[in-house]
């Protein structure tokens, strides 16, 4: 049985839309980030990043991570690049170049974007992005986001999808990862084929599917 540790409303979110879109059954176990409880050593706090019995299972404290029948893993990509990987169909590589294609845009979205877009949905989710020091950092990321994401645009718009001409699990980790840009809109608009896609993919069941979840948590 598959367990996924995290909530909706975190980077588990990828993971939760890989297990939509496999069709795999799951038990959830709602771990919060304990930066978002006033008072995590509360007695009464809901089980947390930094809670005894989450450690247990990732001692870095950090969400998601899996039990997949005993295996466990951490590390938001290598999850849903191991579920691919595991239970195959569209979204996992058919061929050795695919899998070296997915694994690339996988890698590169985690280290030449996400580092920017994290900084900026932090902002908001913080409450600073009207701040000078928000600004700031709003306007430093989408600086450093101008060179990678016009490669993907360009990239986006020679092709429907990041590889083999279908949605696969390159696209579910970088969907993700610029999700957190969209409040850019004057930004992302210089980027036409990048909104195109996500478009594309945001209308998949699956996702539509984790973002009512995530909503529903409140």
């Amino acid at each position: 049985m598959l367990t996924i540790y995290g909530v909706y409303q975190s980077r588990a979110s990828r993971v939760y839309w890989a297990a939509l879109e496999l069709g795999l059954d799951f038990e959830s176990v709602p771990v919060i980030q304990s930066r978002r409880l006033p008072q995590p050593i509360a007695p009464d706090a809901p089980i947390h990043t930094h809670a005894a019995e989450f450690l247990a299972i990732h001692p870095n404290g950090h969400i998601p991570a899996i039990d997949d029948d005993g295996l466990v893993i951490d590390e938001s990509l290598a999850i849903t690049l191991y579920l691919a990987r595991k239970h195959g169909g569209s979204l996992a590589a058919q061929t050795l170049a695919e899998e070296g294609a997915i694994l690339s845009w996988s890698f590169w979205a985690a280290t030449e974007i996400e580092p920017q877009t994290v900084k900026i949905v932090l902002t908001y989710d913080t409450g600073l992005e009207a701040t000078d020091g928000g600004r700031e950092t709003i306007a430093v990321a989408r600086r450093m986001l101008k060179r990678p994401l016009q490669r993907l645009n360009d990239h986006l718009g020679k092709s429907d999808y990041l590889t083999g001409g279908r949605f696969t699990m390159a696209d579910l980790n970088m969907a993700e990862i610029i999700r957190y840009a969209l409040s850019e809109t004057d930004f992302m608009a210089d980027y036409p084929h990048i909104l195109a896609w996500m478009d594309r993919c945001h209308h998949r069941p699956a996702f539509r599917e984790m973002m009512a979840r995530r909503k529903a948590e409140g």
